[in-house]
């Protein structure tokens, strides 16, 4: 297992004989269904599928950014996020919760969805192959230290790894530890230092010096 560079995973769910998976044809039937009851209409489901797809990493890395420079803006994210991120424009009022983890020098997070995929799309766009891979969702929680290893970092035995389970109603974000030596780059030169998966946690944002 490793980043998401076109290697195989095992799929995450069979596919049919018409060669579509049975949960895309449950989605399928869901729309029709709330077509049908008047609850959406097919203009307003569409608009949501493609506010989804605008979505991508850079969204999270504005907050993760402001929160390294702002620490009023840093408690304000970590107390309330959906209060916190419409001053960047970004509205998650409707999405479920969303909770916002500090790692510190001695606390590392990781963020894993066992049951299937849930992940803060609207924050950092659509989750990669290996995050919704069984492997990754099984091995997550029994050897997090071994995930996270084969994604390049290594971590202190005297730093504690917290895992965090998403769920339908809850998604979880890290905010990483700022890197050494960025103390006179600017919040948009900072921003480009946050990937994604260092507010996933299988990575610590970028080495300023390589960048």
């Amino acid at each position: 297992m490793g980043r998401d560079d076109g290697h195989e995973h095992r799929s995450h769910a069979p596919i049919d004989e018409h060669g579509e998976p049975p949960l895309g044809r449950r989605a399928r039937a869901i729309e029709a269904l709330l077509i049908e009851k008047g609850l959406l209409t097919a203009a307003e489901i569409r608009r949501a599928i493609d506010d989804l797809a605008s979505r991508s990493p850079a969204d999270g890395a504005k907050l993760v950014a402001r929160a390294w420079v702002d620490p009023a803006f840093k408690a304000r994210l970590l107390a309330d996020p959906k209060a916190a991120t419409p001053e960047f424009g970004i509205d998650i009022t409707s999405h479920a919760q969303l909770a916002v983890l500090e790692n510190s020098p001695g606390l590392h997070h990781l963020v894993v969805c066992t049951l299937c995929s849930c992940y803060p799309r609207t924050l950092l766009g659509p989750p990669p192959a290996w995050y919704k891979s069984l492997d990754y969702r099984s091995r997550a929680v029994v050897d997090p230290r071994g995930v996270m290893r084969e994604f390049g970092l290594e971590l202190p035995a005297t730093v504690e790894v917290r895992v965090v389970d998403s769920t339908a109603d809850m998604r979880y974000l890290v905010l990483p530890l700022r890197p050494a030596g960025t103390e006179r780059l600017s919040e948009e030169e900072l921003r480009a230092l946050v990937t994604r998966d260092s507010m996933i946690g299988v990575s610590h944002p970028r080495d300023p010096v390589r960048v």
